[in-house]
This record gives structure tokens, sequence and C-alpha cells, in this order.
């Protein structure tokens, strides 16, 4: 009797600590209920808090379903395809095998002058103008200059 209910326990406190892991993945929080300052591991699906970017993907994360890792947007990072974009910042180069090969794309903040790739934002204040073919590996670039 007491091998079941020890085994009975362990199972438990698993499935408690594998339901904190998931809820916290899934609401962007620590097991502490605080947010993650340096970001963390997320599964597919989970929402990017305000100000962050997805970096790194784990196709066998989340029991295969696949993972991200979220943080804190900062100048001249790598994002993988599907990162939301944070404000003030545009694409500038692509890399179609970055990020696990899910794609990825470089973000800078923007300022005159910087060549912009597709799908990237123009922030207010500026302007898009010279097109370039070869930028963005192959994607095409436009110039972005302040309006």
């Amino acid at each position: 009797m007491t091998r079941i209910l020890r085994q009975l326990m362990t199972r438990a406190g698993r499935a408690a600590a594998t339901v904190a892991v998931l809820a916290a993945a899934l609401t962007g929080t620590t097991a502490a209920g605080t947010a993650s300052a340096a970001g963390g591991w997320s599964c597919s699906g989970a929402p990017v808090p305000a100000g962050y970017v997805i970096t790194m993907y784990n196709a066998s994360g989340c029991n295969n379903h696949g993972s991200w890792y979220q943080q804190p947007a900062q100048n001249r990072l790598w994002t993988c395809s599907g990162s939301p974009i944070v404000s003030g910042y545009v694409l500038t180069n692509y890399d179609s095998r970055g990020c696990s090969g899910v794609g990825a794309w470089y973000h800078e903040l923007v300022r005159n002058g910087v060549w912009t790739c597709p799908y990237s934002p123009i922030p207010a204040g500026y302007r898009s103008t010279t097109y370039d073919a070869r930028g963005c590996s192959g994607l095409g670039a436009w110039l972005t200059v302040k309006a």
C-alpha cells in the first residue's frame, strides 16, 4: 500500500509541476507570478508580451508542439519569422535558415539612411525611397529616410 501511495504522490507532484510550468509559459509569468524580465521559453501559440520578440525556436519543445524563446526587444537582434516587430524597429536583413530553419529577420532601431526589408513597418516621420533588388538577401530593400 505504501508503494502505491508513493507512486501516486510522485505522479501527482509531477502533474502539479507540469501544470505550473505550462501555466507560466502560457501566461508569460514565472511560477511566483511575476513577469519575466529577461524572457523565457513558451509553447507555440502563447501570446508574446508587449515589447518582447521571439529569438529562438525549439521544434521538440512543449512535447513536440514547439516552443519559442521570448525576450525584450533590443537594437541589432535576429528574431524568428512571425515575431512581433516592436514600435520604432525596422527589419533590415533576412536569413532563411535562421531560427532553426523557420527564418529570421534582423531588427534595428529606425534611423535615417537604413535599408529596410519587405514587411518592415516604416515608422512615422520616415519614408521609403530608393529600391535595391539585392537587399535583404535578395528579397529587395528600400532606403528609409527622414520625411
